[in-house]
């Protein structure tokens, strides 16, 4: 699987009804929800896909069905981030400034968990030359939602971490309110190092309430089971020398190829530039 055309087919995108931005932002926007993650074969995908359509539609824009996000994420010379997850703490979260690419729009976000468990998201829309860092206006956002959250971190003591790129479809059951990703051609790069996903699997994200949605059951019944799998969390623990070892990492050896490359993205300037 190389380009997003690709892997729109291979899921089956095409036979699904589209829907707006707008008509699913206001079923399923979700900002305080339950995420479930499941690793899908690309067949099971298809499948998984196909028996949706009579529930959800695709999020279409213009005609395209996917969208290439690319995601740094920000955290402390210590990687507390990272190291909260990990050891599952109470008060995880998450920074980062993700830029959706065909569309020029970029946001800054914070992630945290309520006392229930449940992720709640925070955005604020920033230019997109801003994009993989935190200036004025992004830090005191995120010192208003760290500080809120009762997480004693400033944004004047992160950096970026890491980068996570992937392709992006996203389907939404309009009567229930939920929503469903699946991301594709998924890498995760810190330096010169990049770690990808196995090319025949996609990662399915559920966004709902504490109970499962109708997607859940119909992924447990195709045999799939959640996973913990932060992609975040993964890139760390893949490419950073020297991080004790871990649950996350073991899942992700089996799905995920380390190497070596360097790392450049051309399709940011001509982004910017638009």
């Amino acid at each position: 699987m190389t380009d997003a055309a690709s892997l729109a087919t291979a899921l089956g995108l095409p036979g699904l009804r589209g829907a707006t931005l707008t008509e699913v932002d206001a079923a399923a926007a979700l900002q305080h929800r339950t995420d479930r993650k499941y690793l899908l074969p690309l067949e099971a995908a298809h499948l998984f896909v196909d028996r949706l359509a009579d529930s959800h539609r695709v999020l279409d824009l213009a005609g395209r069905r996917t969208t290439n996000y690319l995601s740094t994420y920000f955290d402390t010379p210590q990687l507390g981030a990272w190291r909260a997850h990990i050891q599952r703490r109470r008060h995880r979260w998450k920074v980062r400034t993700r830029l959706y690419a065909e569309d020029g729009l970029c946001r800054a976000e914070v992630k945290t968990k309520d006392g229930r468990g449940a992720t709640v998201k925070h955005a604020l829309t920033i230019p997109a030359p801003a994009y993989g860092q935190l200036d004025a206006p992004a830090a005191e956002f995120v010192d208003d939602v760290l500080r809120h959250a009762g997480i004693p971190v400033q944004a004047a003591a992160l950096s970026p971490a890491a980068e996570i790129r992937y392709v992006r479809a996203a389907l939404a059951d309009l009567h229930h309110g939920t929503r469903v990703t699946l991301d594709g051609i998924l890498t995760c790069h810190r330096g010169d190092r990049t770690a990808g996903l196995d090319p025949g699997h996609v990662l399915v994200e559920t966004k709902g309430g504490l109970r499962p949605a109708p997607a859940d059951r119909l992924l447990l019944r195709l045999g799939a089971r959640p996973v913990s799998l932060s992609k975040y969390i993964v890139g760390q623990s893949l490419l950073t020398p020297g991080l004790p070892d871990n649950d996350v990492r073991h899942l992700a050896r089996t799905h995920f190829r380390t190497d070596r490359q360097p790392v450049t993205a051309p399709h940011l300037e001509r982004t910017h530039a638009a």
